[in-house]
């Protein structure tokens, strides 16, 4: 089990220290869940990348913009956001650090076939 306070201190310790002023650890990985937290110093930025098919970021500390074409927010330090369906980017307005949850892909869920001559819905019964 991981520790998000300590993990947020040493990605911003690891921010500081980098030469592009960002750090990212993905700490947890089951299937398609993805959870991440991600160091920005202040005016250090993620260029507009793609979206994954579901993610949420919650700011742990500090002050972000998120961007789109359609849309900028700013979200501060226990604010959580959807993150939009289509290129965004990150930038930090003051040294940050985010969650982000993400699911990488979706599939299809397959229901069970019913039985011939079944009929949705909950079964009947009459009395005669």
């Amino acid at each position: 089990m991981d520790d998000l306070t300590a993990l947020t201190r040493r990605q911003l310790d690891d921010a500081r220290a980098a030469a592009h002023g960002r750090s990212a650890h993905l700490f947890l990985h089951d299937g398609p869940l993805r959870q991440t937290v991600i160091a920005l110093i202040a005016g250090a930025a993620l260029d507009e990348h793609n979206a994954p098919s579901a993610a949420s970021l919650h700011v742990l500390q500090g002050r972000v913009r998120l961007t789109a074409s359609s849309d900028s927010q700013e979200l501060t330090t226990g604010q959580i956001a959807a993150i939009p369906h289509e290129r965004h980017g990150l930038e930090a307005v003051e040294d940050s650090v985010v969650l982000l949850t993400a699911v990488t892909e979706v599939q299809a869920r397959v229901r069970p076939k019913k039985p011939a001559g079944a009929r949705g819905g909950a079964a009947r019964h009459r009395a005669y």
